[in-house]
């Protein structure tokens, strides 16, 4: 379980080793541009957040940090870790894609390719930290990771005086999970999820978190097949709720916020848009709305054409 105390101590830990993303006002709702954190999403703020942590509570092992992901967290693991001067090994699928690879390696991490799913390369890399005492940076269910996540939350409240809610995607809940406990009390924290990926929405109808199939366009950021322990606690304690859009009005959210601001980001984050879009979320009268773009790793040159909607990735 983690606080906003855990998230504000993370804030002062990470300091500017990440950076202050600005917030857009559309003059509907507030835009947290967080796509444009270093490596592009606001994972580097949990890494930093955890790498960080163990040093102050003595130290790093000599074998460094492993990881597992070929995505976001890979990459904010390997750059947190370079810019610390600390070894970082991430482990991925065979099938990732070669650009994530080579963006790994960019970094300095040693890669090593496992099995054709995540499971596997997450069983290989948790075996590795078993043999060599290497600190592990979990992609979002850490209290470390979701508190260094939740320090955008701080930084929305102090851009905009305060919200009344904020929308956000959930694959793992690291994200959500911060975000909500940092505002505990002042905010109301409403995920968004494609029907291909509803980990948070269906550990909440059973009340405890479980396995789901995942598929779809936004499956290679929100493609967690159960949420994050971590995260299940700080929902069911502090009332978020799940909402639900499909593959097709994330593809057109996607292109929205291309059309209207000029943002590129990647299918995950479109879903909380496509939220407001669809009318799945229907904001109040004078309701102050914030939404998170959280990542911008995807490819653009689909932003302008029309495309056949393709699925699982």
């Amino acid at each position: 379980m983690i606080s906003r105390s855990d998230v504000t101590a993370a804030g002062a830990r990470i300091g500017s080793r990440v950076r202050t993303t600005p917030v857009f006002d559309d003059g509907e709702r507030w835009l947290k541009l967080e796509q444009l954190q270093h490596t592009g999403s606001f994972k580097a703020r949990g890494a930093f957040n955890r790498i960080l942590a163990a040093v102050e509570q003595g130290g790093l092992p000599d074998a460094g940090v492993v990881a597992a992901s070929g995505g976001n967290a890979g990459l904010a693991v390997a750059y947190a870790a370079r810019e610390l001067g600390v070894p970082a090994e991430v482990y991925v699928p065979e099938t990732a894609p070669a650009v994530k690879v080579a963006g790994l390696r960019a970094l300095g991490a040693s890669v090593v390719q496992v099995g054709r799913e995540y499971a596997e390369a997450y069983d290989a890399a948790t075996k590795r930290v078993a043999d060599t005492g290497a600190l592990f940076c979990h992609a979002y269910d850490q209290p470390e990771i979701c508190a260094g996540q939740g320090t955008l939350a701080l930084e929305l409240e102090e851009q905009t005086g305060g919200v009344d809610t904020v929308l956000v995607a959930v694959g793992g809940g690291g994200l959500m999970a911060g975000i909500a406990a940092a505002l505990e009390g002042r905010s109301r924290v409403v995920a968004v999820e494609p029907y291909g990926c509803p980990s948070l929405h269906a550990a909440l109808e059973a009340g405890e978190p479980v396995d789901v199939e995942v598929s779809g366009v936004a499956a290679d950021s929100l493609g967690a097949r159960r949420v994050g322990d971590i995260a299940f606690d700080v929902a069911r304690r502090t009332g978020v709720t799940s909402l639900l859009v499909s593959d097709e009005d994330v593809v057109a959210a996607r292109r929205e916020l291309w059309r209207r601001h000029h943002l590129v980001v990647e299918h995950g984050t479109a879903a909380a848009y496509a939220a407001l879009l669809t009318g799945a979320y229907r904001p109040a009268r004078g309701e102050r709305l914030a939404l998170i773009c959280c990542g911008a790793n995807t490819d653009p040159s689909d932003l302008t054409e029309r495309r056949t909607l393709t699925t699982a990735q």
